[in-house]
């Protein structure tokens, strides 16, 4: 006997959606551009960031760098629990047309650890250096769109990736005292 499974639209909307930022990496421009993207998201961009907020602002430099740290642990844990929980196939596993343009550094596509990372030290990096944002806004909006242009995440996996980072970050600013995004 076989059972009926519910129908669910938005996957298809969101797969269609995948296949057509996938196809923009057929562009050797377009590819490399999120490639690099991509790579710095590993954790290059952020590591960077902290050791010249060190370097540029001492001890508040640090305690930024701390902070962003001790996020950035949580956001792992938590997406490494998710990714072990959904266990949610990567788009180039689950379709032939979608094309892996790079390499994924693990398994299953829910959610985007690159963009929930990114959203989170964005949010985090801004309460403190809000003059950070014309760098951080748009690199933080390129890690999202790499995910899906490289064929390693669903559209769906980079927005919920958002708000989970946006709540962790939320969270984060809320637990340590005298740092906020809206001082």
């Amino acid at each position: 006997m076989r059972i009926l499974q519910p129908r669910n639209p938005w996957r298809g909307r969101d797969a269609g959606w995948c296949l057509r930022a996938n196809r923009l990496g057929q562009w050797q421009g377009v590819r490399r551009f999120f490639a690099v993207i991509s790579r710095l998201g590993d954790g290059v961009f952020w590591y960077v960031l902290m050791g010249a907020l060190i370097a540029f602002d001492g001890l508040q430099g640090l305690a930024a760098s701390a902070h962003l740290a001790a996020t950035g642990v949580i956001a792992l844990t938590l997406y490494k629990l998710l990714k072990r929980w959904t266990r949610r196939p990567r788009p180039f596993a689950a379709d032939v047309r979608i094309r892996a343009w790079i390499a994924p550094l693990d398994e299953f596509s829910f959610p985007s650890g690159h963009t929930l990372h990114a959203v989170a030290f964005t949010l985090v990096a801004l309460a403190h250096y809000p003059v950070l944002a014309p760098v951080l806004i748009p690199f933080a909006a390129a890690v999202g769109i790499s995910r899906v242009v490289l064929g390693l995440h669903y559209p769906s996996d980079v927005l919920a990736a958002t708000a989970i980072g946006s709540g962790l970050a939320g969270l984060s600013l809320w637990i340590v005292p005298g740092v906020s995004l809206f001082a």
